[in-house]
């Protein structure tokens, strides 16, 4: 049986190795979290493998919508990570994060106060925290390094780093189809998919597909329905409930991030879960059993 040790690491990102398996990729995810670009030492236990299921979920929902790297969760995964890794098909990535926004909240809603503008978007005067926008924002972004930040771009600038300017338009149109499919399932299941971000990337035939991980509580900004109202920030079911712990522990948000405590790590967890049960409308147990057979 194949394990790990005996796979090429290809990368070691904030949250995923990546394994090389000949023609093909292991994508395997850890329970480690990160807040500001920063990797804290305390793992979320179980973290890893919501957030594989998740994308395995939206990947095998909306493969006629967009085509994607998803070739198996079971097949050649080792059994020491089986439900928290994927094989996929290599990608070339497109260097941009494609970031689109439903609703003003986080470093959109900083950006907006500060320049009335977001991604280089002019927006009415008058917006609150939390509200709707009539159309979802297009805002693109750098893709980082580990510790550094991404920059958000406008999409002229995003077309000149790609240098690519119908990709780019092409990568605007899959972002927005999948926003749009992913927000109105989510809202049927009492969900609120206020951001999300996504990668692309051509496969060896030349085909533009969704990469890595997609719609997850880490990619993602995820609010409750009920008691929904704007004006304020929203409690959440992604790793928000982590980055406000963090922003109020006194922590000055450079290298290295404290250790989380036990309250807060069953807290997330318990988001994280919730996440997976209200959107795939099953159990986590299934996934588990899924992967586990």
């Amino acid at each position: 049986m194949t394990t790990l040790a005996d796979l090429p690491l290809l990368a070691s990102g904030k949250v995923r190795e990546i394994y090389d398996l000949d023609d093909r990729l292991l994508l395997v995810a850890s329970d480690r979290i990160s807040t500001y670009d920063v990797i804290h030492p305390t793992p979320i236990p179980d973290k890893g493998k919501v957030l594989t299921g998740i994308s395995v979920f939206w990947f095998e929902k909306f493969a006629e919508l967009v085509p994607n790297h998803f070739l198996s969760a079971t097949e050649d995964v080792p059994d020491e990570v089986r439900g928290r890794a994927i094989v996929v098909k290599k990608l070339k990535m497109v260097p941009l994060e494609a970031v689109v926004r439903g609703y003003i909240t986080g470093s959109g809603w900083k950006d907006y106060l500060a320049t009335g503008a977001i991604s280089g978007i002019t927006l009415p005067e008058g917006l609150q925290e939390s509200e709707q926008f009539p159309e979802p924002l297009f805002t693109p972004s750098t893709k980082a390094e580990i510790g550094d930040h991404d920059e958000t771009v406008s999409l002229e600038r995003a077309k000149e780093i790609v240098g690519d300017p119908e990709l780019v338009e092409q990568v605007k149109d899959l972002t927005l189809s999948l926003y749009g499919a992913a927000a109105a399932h989510a809202r049927e299941r009492g969900v609120i998919l206020a951001d999300t971000k996504f990668e692309f990337g051509f496969d060896s035939d030349g085909v533009l597909r969704v990469g890595d991980e997609v719609l997850t509580p880490d990619s993602s900004r995820f609010w409750p329905v009920d008691g929904y109202e704007v004006g304020h920030g929203q409690p959440s079911f992604d790793k928000q409930y982590v980055r406000d712990w963090a922003s109020q522990s006194g922590w000055d948000k450079s290298p290295p991030a404290p250790a989380i405590p036990d309250d807060i790590i069953e807290g997330t967890r318990a988001r994280y879960i919730e996440a997976y049960e209200k959107i795939t409308g099953e159990p986590f147990d299934a996934w588990l059993e899924r992967t586990n057979p």
